[in-house]
């Protein structure tokens, strides 16, 4: 029954001002305002919702995911943009470097949080 049905996911901020602002100026994303609410235009005709939520509790997980071709370069340039990228010692999961960069077991993987506390992360892959 869906399987035709264009989908796009969605989560939520408790300050849409900021979200548009970092969304849009720091990332340098495609974002429309309507109705209180964000959209995020992504590559390939993908979307992303971003909703008001005043109770908003950022997810504990990794909310949307940035495919880059050169995580390291992709680090340094949002760096210079102002984003701050998460440092991750091993204890309860993988290990990043001092730019944030884990490098071990899988991708070239490094996150960072948006204003709401939202996990977000840039992801090297092949293809």
């Amino acid at each position: 029954m869906l399987k035709d049905s264009r989908a796009f996911s969605g989560f939520s901020s408790n300050d849409i001002a900021r979200a548009k602002e970092f969304y849009g100026g720091n990332l340098g994303l495609d974002v429309a305002e309507e109705n209180g609410m964000l959209t995020l235009h992504l590559a390939g005709g993908q979307s992303v919702l971003i909703y008001p939520k005043d109770d908003h509790q950022p997810a504990t997980y990794t909310t949307l995911n940035f495919q880059v071709s050169d995580v390291e370069a992709a680090v340094d340039e949002l760096s210079r943009a102002g984003v701050t990228f998460e440092h991750y010692d091993g204890t309860d999961g993988p290990g990043t470097d001092a730019k944030g960069i884990m490098r071990g077991g899988g991708p070239l993987i490094a996150w960072f949080k948006d204003p709401a506390g939202n996990i977000l992360s840039l992801i090297q892959m092949d293809g």
